[in-house]
């Protein structure tokens, strides 16, 4: 007889084969839902920016950083400004892009389906006056009539505001010599001498701006006027540049200038991921949150100055701060648990039934071992009591060999102990119908029959 070497308390495999059902339909139905419910984020987002050594260039950069911590590469697609921004958030070749107050409004944006993640800092409207000789300082628009002044390329921002201011000042725009130039170029020319002015719209971050503000030879004009185009153009704001703000110790500026200001802002589609949005907003906050030239500590970004509705998400952060989830753990890890939660309930529900159906199965499982043994135990038994008396020493000899097979076979079964009884019992069962057919054939003379099973019996 084959030995059992082991024994155990409790059945793994047969745990495992028991529950299987079970957990191919917990898997199945996260699989399903894993699909089914708000895609993951996408890997990769395409950034549009603005014209080289521009401030949305440089912010740009700090955005790609900060999301690349995350896991998340941006695509940085440069671009003339907001007004060719605004062209790639419409035709899809950007996916978010920062734009310039009043570059659109409200019912554009809804058509369009996009959406502001918030202002993120005041951008001044810049204008650069190369000093003339033999001219009186320049103090007021009009006076520019007949200079070539760089108004920027189309698709920028600058040009088109600055045709607006001309207009409220009265002044035609074949009255001054326009150029279109990028910003770089249009420098080179500033201080060549082959132009007259230049104009940006920029963060004072912009190196070109940093540049000029130190440049002898190049004034910067003075908007005395600022909070009148405030009232008349909505979308501007009136800042001002201290005294020294550029360099203390030379004390440049030598006085505080007024300018005027649209709001840079982050603008997206509406198919961008909501948790990507989380992502903006959040590196929005630790690139823009500090106090600079025209902002105080924690002024942006905000969900204020913006002619664009705010997206859903934008609005709950700056309401309630980072996703909890995101406070406490990695931003995939956060997203998947916050994706899946409904997973997560409707499993903890299927989960409370299903955990009744396991322990029954498992139990069926190994007395079945045991249990399957009775059908042949009972057809040696229907043998015997359909023996005819001519037949009947055969048939017992035969039945009596077959049940000594059967118990070297149930003698191989394993089973947890905690279950040993049953098997226990069957072989006390086997024992019983043995000595019920040794007795038939002893009263059919047939001893000499039943003593040659009997030492098969033993060897077993």
């Amino acid at each position: 007889m084959k030995k059992i070497l082991r024994f155990s308390r409790f059945s793994l495999r047969d745990l495992l084969v028991a529950a299987a059902p079970t957990i191919v339909l917990i898997v199945g139905v996260c699989l399903l839902a894993y699909w089914l419910v708000d895609p993951a984020p996408p890997r990769t987002v395409r950034l549009a920016t603005g014209q080289d050594n521009s401030a949305y260039a440089e912010f740009g950069k700090k955005y790609a950083a900060a999301l690349a911590a995350h896991g998340v590469k941006v695509t940085l697609v440069p671009s003339a400004g907001s007004g060719e921004n605004l062209r790639l958030l419409k035709e899809g070749q950007a996916d978010i892009a920062f734009m310039q107050s009043g570059t659109t409004n409200e019912e554009v944006a809804e058509q369009e389906g996009l959406s502001s993640l918030g202002s993120l800092f005041v951008e001044p409207l810049w204008l650069f006056l190369r000093e003339r000789k033999d001219h009186p300082p320049i103090t007021r628009l009009s006076q520019l009539k007949g200079l070539k002044i760089n108004f920027g390329p189309e698709g920028a921002g600058a040009p088109r505001l600055f045709r607006q201011v001309l207009e409220l000042n009265g002044i035609e725009k074949q009255q001054v010599r326009r150029y279109s130039l990028a910003n770089t170029p249009a420098t080179v020319e500033l201080l060549a001498g082959r132009i007259d002015g230049l104009v940006f719209t920029s963060a004072p971050e912009a190196p070109l701006i940093q540049m000029l503000l130190q440049t002898p030879g190049i004034k910067l004009f003075n908007f005395h006027q600022a909070e009148a185009y405030g009232r008349k153009l909505p979308f501007l704001t009136h800042v001002m540049l201290p005294r020294g703000i550029v360099d203390l110790g030379r004390d440049l500026p030598a006085s505080n200038f007024d300018l005027i200001a649209p709001t840079a802002t982050l603008v997206a589609r509406e198919n961008l991921h909501p948790a990507l949005v989380d992502l903006f907003v959040q590196a929005a906050a630790s690139i823009h949150g500090g106090s600079g030239w025209f902002a105080q500590q924690g002024q942006f970004p905000s969900a204020k100055y913006s002619e664009i509705p705010v997206h859903p998400e934008a609005a709950k952060f700056y309401k309630s701060g980072p996703p909890l989830l995101q406070r406490y753990m990695t931003f995939w890890l956060a997203n998947f648990l916050d994706r899946m939660w409904v997973v997560v309930v409707a499993l903890g529900a299927l989960l409370l039934p299903l955990s009744k159906v396991v322990p029954p199965l498992y139990v069926w499982r190994i007395r079945s071992r045991v249990y399957r043994w009775y059908g042949q135990l009972r057809a040696v038994e229907q043998a015997v009591e359909a023996a005819t008396p001519e037949d009947r020493l055969p048939v017992y000899a035969a039945q009596l060999q077959r049940l000594n097979e059967i118990e070297e076979l149930v003698n191989q079964v394993s089973i947890p102990l905690s279950f040993a009884d049953g098997l226990y019992g069957l072989r006390s069962h086997i024992q019983f119908v043995r000595k019920r057919i040794e007795f038939l054939l002893g009263e059919a003379g047939g001893g000499a029959a039943a003593a040659e099973v009997a030492p098969a019996v033993s060897a077993a």
